[in-house]
């Protein structure tokens, strides 16, 4: 073993023999230069690997055909109207871009089986599963021209998908929130990739990796602990600012304004976190663009702050915590009619940030015009309630910031069920409350302990009949702006 040729002269006469059997005097001349002869045989222009066309798919990239997203809007009339399921309005959508962009053969989906679980079903009313193998009579949607791409391995997805878009096309991943974490390095070397990539000038810009995460942790009742993980976005968040993006959607047209902005993008990863099960409708179509543009905002309609500074301020990121917190705030609005309290929601997670670690983030004087510099903030989150602190521990209120999300608690359950087990259901949101503003008194305590007794009725009642007590199964909103 040659160890060390600087101290052992034999190693050294060892290391020169090895090298000099390659001959350098054939390759190298006096000055130690690659003979031009030897140099002329690499490729040139187009011809070298890196500069393959092929493989530089911004220069091939063409817009996607896009229909106008409004004309798909669920009718909201008022707040809380109920919905058929986020995504399944989203499908119909795809479905039409899928259509427009027949021809051009440059947009796919791409998923592990999940596109009908997902409520993407509109899909197949324009294609087919692609599939080069015999098929049964028995078979749905198979065809060698389907381009919707299915394999049970979101590895395959992914690459799949990767490489559709570093060759100048366009595509939308779609999968349950839990197991999108198997291609996390895949992701990693992705969004490394595009960092890189941004800052070399024969690169151009590709169509953005787009995520669509449905099926996620608050409505997996049925499938269980193994099926309720939001941890993505923790690992997401990680990578370049200048890369990743992620929304989380409170309601079925916001879903439609993020998804269309997202597959019109350039050299980002967008995850976008969205429900498939009926649910709540907040905002109309023009409520809601504008709400997507700002990517944050206070819900006026919700509030009763009137104007003026609020005693508490309840925000919401995703859409079963914006469900819980606007029953919370239902309940304090009707019991603690006093109280001023604003509503904020949040679409984009990166206006959590400073201004100053993302280019989407808030300055501190619009963070704090939305979340006040002393009140306290009751946070309902999404996924694990210490990624809110992460983002905005550099924040004057950072310290009245009480955040409830999941806490790896979970089980086969009801919906609501899920949200008791991890404390953020309107109960615990209402108490939490009540535990920051002692001005709320008695009648305080008394509201405290009757939603105790609730909790204990509900557990009582979901034992007994193996579904959510009437009361939240049926909720409503009903406040007046």
């Amino acid at each position: 073993m040659i160890s060390d040729p600087a101290t052992h002269p034999g190693h050294l006469k060892l290391l020169e023999d090895w090298l000099r059997s390659y001959r350098p005097e054939e390759l190298f001349d006096e000055l130690g230069r690659l003979k031009p002869e030897l140099a002329d045989l690499a490729p040139t222009g187009t011809r070298r690997m890196g500069a393959n066309p092929h493989a530089n798919g911004g220069l091939l990239l063409r817009d996607l055909q896009m229909p106008d997203f409004r004309d798909y809007a669920a009718k909201v009339p008022t707040p809380g109207m109920p919905g058929i399921g986020d995504t399944h309005v989203l499908g119909p959508f795809l479905r039409d871009v899928m259509k427009l962009n027949d021809a051009q053969k440059n947009f796919r989906v791409f998923g592990p089986d999940e596109t009908l679980s997902n409520g993407l079903e509109a899909l197949f009313e324009t294609t087919e599963r692609q599939w080069a193998a015999a098929t049964e009579a028995t078979d749905q949607w198979l065809a060698p021209t389907g381009r919707v791409m299915e394999m049970l391995s979101e590895h395959q997805c992914e690459g799949w998908l990767e490489g559709y878009l570093l060759t100048g096309r366009h595509g939308l991943f779609n999968c349950y929130e839990a197991f999108i974490h198997i291609v996390d390095s895949m992701f990693n070397q992705h969004a490394k990739w595009l960092k890189v990539t941004a800052g070399l000038p024969w690169r151009k810009p590709i169509a953005s990796l787009n995520y669509l995460l449905a099926s996620h942790v608050w409505r997996q009742d049925h499938n269980g602990f193994t099926h309720q993980d939001p941890g993505f976005i923790d690992h997401v968040v990680n990578k370049k600012a200048s890369v990743v993006r992620v929304y989380l959607p409170p309601d079925a047209n916001c879903l439609l304004s993020v998804m269309d902005h997202c597959l019109r993008s350039r050299h980002y990863v967008n995850v976008v976190i969205a429900g498939k099960h009926p649910a709540p409708q907040w905002l109309d179509m023009d409520a809601a663009t504008k709400h997507c543009a700002d990517g944050i905002g206070i819900w006026h309609w919700a509030s009763n702050e009137d104007g003026g500074e609020p005693d508490v301020v309840m925000a919401c990121c995703g859409d079963v915590p914006t469900l819980e917190t606007l029953a919370a705030v239902s309940i304090l609005r009707e019991q603690l009619p006093d109280l001023k309290i604003r509503v904020v929601n949040v679409v984009d997670l990166m206006k959590l940030q400073p201004q100053s670690e993302h280019p989407h983030g808030l300055s501190d004087a619009a963070f704090d015009a939305l979340f006040t510099k002393t009140r306290p903030v009751i946070f309902a989150f999404h996924a694990y309630p210490w990624l809110v602190h992460r983002l905005t521990y550099r924040r004057t209120n950072h310290d009245n910031f009480h955040v409830r999300g999941y806490k790896e608690e979970g089980t086969i359950t009801t919906p609501f069920d899920m949200t008791v087990l991890n404390e953020l259901d309107r109960f615990h949101l209402v108490m939490d409350t009540i535990d920051r503003l002692p001005q709320t008194g008695e009648k305080g305590l008394e509201l405290k302990q009757h939603l105790i007794v609730k909790l204990a009725e509900h557990k009582r009642y979901i034992n007994a009949n193996g579904q959510d007590m009437p009361e939240i199964r049926n909720w409503l909103w009903h406040h007046s702006p």
